[in-house]
């Protein structure tokens, strides 16, 4: 898979979105990126200024090197609902969502379209293409896990933001590892972002020197 959709909405969560932008880059995907408002600010609050969209790629290139080259990153204003990304006919495989509020979800599951996110997701959805949603929210409220429901009965794979720790993480940047792992596995991308299990937890890495 080579041409995929990457939103970016304000969830918490934006440790999970940088490392599945990286991940997909340095697999050498096209990367069509939209982020909303309050996912701008997500970026900032959590990573940092040097992290804002206008400043994005650079960070990323600075964070994991050359690996990310032989990708391609597009990014599209959340408000142009005439961008390629809202027809059908362009050719985008995948979408995913990472992180993915439960406004945006709300939109998707009720397929309201106010934006470019929701507007991809649907297309992504009536062309039965994949569509990734990685919900941020706990606890959830009846009206959230409907909507979860929703978008899993119009088929959308959801992957909560639930990173494992049978891979014996030692850094945050190990749960991100993770989760963007294992968006990059049910997109069917092969990668070593963490280790498969194995039937039994593997002995920790030892500490580094300092």
């Amino acid at each position: 898979m080579t041409h995929v959709a990457l939103g970016i909405t304000g969830a918490s969560g934006a440790i999970y979105a940088v490392r599945t932008l990286a991940a997909l880059l340095a697999h050498g995907a096209t990367v069509e990126l939209v982020v909303s408002d309050y996912g701008r600010r997500l970026l900032r609050d959590e990573v940092g200024p040097e992290a804002a969209i206008e400043r994005l790629a650079t960070y990323v290139t600075s964070r994991y090197g050359v690996a990310v080259e032989p990708g391609r990153l597009v990014v599209h204003s959340n408000r142009d609902l005439g961008a390629s990304l809202a027809s059908g006919s362009q050719g985008c495989e995948a979408m995913a969502i990472v992180p993915c509020s439960m406004k945006t979800l709300a939109g998707i599951a009720h397929g309201l379209s106010r934006s470019l996110i929701e507007r991809a997701a649907d297309v992504m959805l009536k062309e039965r293409r994949p569509l990734v949603i990685v919900p941020r929210e706990t606890p959830l409220s009846l009206p959230q896990l409907k909507n979860l429901v929703l978008c899993a009965e119009a088929g959308a794979i959801v992957v909560p933001a639930m990173p494992a720790f049978y891979q014996q993480p030692r850094t945050l940047d190990d749960l991100a590892d993770f989760m963007a792992g294992k968006v990059l596995s049910v997109l069917g991308i092969p990668h070593a972002l963490y280790p498969a299990w194995t039937g039994e937890v593997q002995p920790a890495p030892a500490a580094t020197p300092r």
